[in-house]
């Protein structure tokens, strides 16, 4: 019996990615120059991760990354750049994140831009530090875009064919000939997008419009808006700030959850790709249907003032969780249970396929309405030839069925993950309702962050006990490579010729 997996190949390639780890994390030291904050905390992290970067590769030549190669180094490129990414954590040692484990929590979270926080005390962390951890999630979501382009559009069920019929291109993961030029294209358009929130965020504060708006403050959410991460160096996230800031990252949060594909050729003049998106329209559609749900039940409860501040508060926070960002404008936990429950839908939506967000996505569930759809008319009509379409082009049975077995096994490992976080806490003495005990297994799972009661917009997930902490820190892991490359480790086919 003779192993197929060259595993030296992928490590060579997650070597690679942790010896560049050194330019990120290149990005808070000015920041603690300036402050007089500790340097060895990312200093000491870059020497480590260029070390062991130079060591994984030197365990094979450089040759392609096969089909099976890239399964793994998919996996371990996640989970080694959270490891890493905890360093820095530790070894500052300031409040909650001086622990490892929750070190690991927080840096799992923001590179897989989920947002979920054990911080409890802000002011403990240097502004440094929390700008690292919105690095994190800047290139977490820059990450996932180019592995989606590049490699996970071949391994995700039906995401290569589900791109490649909504967004009219033949193939998705070569935009160009090669796909360093299309990762270059992919960089050029969200550095664009980040200094183009960079520059409305701080032009607020110029304009006298949002005078709590440092430019620190717009580079750490611009950093982590188009991402659709959620970390911010405020406690009280985007409610820190004035109506102003809230209506300006909105358009931002939507534009990262939009397909990166369709961004691409809208910015090459072609306006009629949106026009002819079904999954655009699908998306956009479900975004206005959650808010007017919200807005209604709000102005129902006569929770807010006036019908404008209601309309505000529930498109930011409807926007907020459909793309997965994960930011709050209020203490939506405070929301009466109709709103609560719509917000919890919310996290099983998702945006567009190819773009920075997590969950299903959008483009999943309208297939999964169009072939339900189809199949209740065949149900009327048994001898009927009707086949699901996406934007005018027929969608492929089997890639239907991909869809379907993904939607299920993701629902599948949400109960589960619920059953096992009410079990622990119930084991360690935690306080924790059944509809907390789902928002948070959802939250971390499909990658959206806040949750319900103890794991609320501005409460923290460091109450919950360790075990339950690390198996979120899988959830996210899990969820953000969309389950399959880690399923796929886990066959014995895939290790056996």
């Amino acid at each position: 019996m003779t192993v197929r997996v060259d595993w030296r190949v992928s490590l060579r390639f997650v070597g690679t990615v942790l010896k560049w780890l050194w330019v990120p994390l290149l990005v808070p030291l000015p920041v603690a120059l300036l402050d007089g904050t500790p340097l060895l905390p990312f200093l000491g992290t870059i020497a480590g991760a260029v070390l062991l970067g130079l060591g994984l590769e030197r365990l094979a030549d450089p040759e392609d990354l096969r089909a099976r190669e890239a399964f793994l180094m998919v996996a371990l490129t996640w989970l080694s750049v959270a490891v890493v990414g905890a360093v820095p954590f530790v070894l500052a040692g300031n409040g909650t994140l001086a622990a490892p484990v929750n070190a690991l929590f927080e840096s799992m979270s923001g590179i897989t831009t989920t947002g979920a926080t054990v911080v409890v005390d802000f002011s403990a962390h240097s502004r440094a530090i929390m700008l690292w951890r919105a690095t994190l999630q800047w290139l977490g979501g820059l990450g996932i875009l180019v592995l989606a382009t590049a490699v996970l559009s071949q391994l995700s069920v039906g995401g290569a064919q589900l791109m490649e019929t909504e967004s009219q291109t033949r193939d998705v993961n070569k935009l160009t000939p090669r796909i360093s030029e299309t990762a270059t294209i992919l960089w050029k358009l969200y550095i664009g997008l980040t200094a183009l929130q960079v520059a409305v965020l701080y032009g607020l504060r110029l304009v006298g419009l949002a005078p709590e708006m440092t430019l620190y403050d717009a580079v750490a959410h611009a950093f982590t808006t188009i991402s659709t991460a959620g970390f911010s160096p405020r406690g009280d996230s985007i409610a820190a700030f004035s109506p102003a800031v809230q209506w300006a990252v909105t358009p931002f949060m939507i534009v990262g959850a939009t397909s990166f594909v369709l961004l691409y050729f809208v910015l090459r003049g072609d306006f009629g790709r949106l026009r002819r998106s079904d999954e655009f329209r699908f998306y956009l559609g479900l975004l206005s249907l959650f808010t007017a749900g919200v807005t209604a039940v709000l102005l129902i409860d006569g929770t807010f003032a006036g019908p404008t501040e209601t309309v505000r508060h529930a498109l930011f926070q409807v926007v907020s969780i459909v793309t997965t960002t994960g930011y709050a404008s209020t203490d939506f936990d405070v929301w009466s249970p109709a709103a609560k429950h719509l917000l919890f839908v919310c996290m099983f939506v998702g945006g567009m396929a190819g773009s920075t967000t997590c969950s299903i996505k959008a483009l999943r569930w309208l297939v999964v309405l169009k072939a339900f759809r189809r199949d209740l008319f065949t149900a009327a009509i048994p001898n009927a030839i009707r086949p699901v379409r996406l934007s005018g082009q027929a969608v492929d049975e089997e890639t239907i069925r991909d869809i379907y077995a993904y939607t299920l096994i993701s629902l599948l490992f949400f109960i589960v993950a619920t059953i096992v976080v009410v079990i622990d806490a119930s084991r360690n003495g935690l306080a924790l309702t059944e509809f907390e005990a789902m928002g948070a297994a959802a939250s971390t799972f499909f990658n959206v962050g806040p949750a319900f009661g103890i794991a609320g917009p501005f409460a923290s997930y460091v109450t919950f006990p360790t075990e339950t902490k690390l198996l979120m820190t899988f959830l996210m892991w899990l969820g953000r490579i969309e389950i399959i490359p880690v399923l796929v480790l886990l066959t014995p086919s895939y290790w056996r010729s």
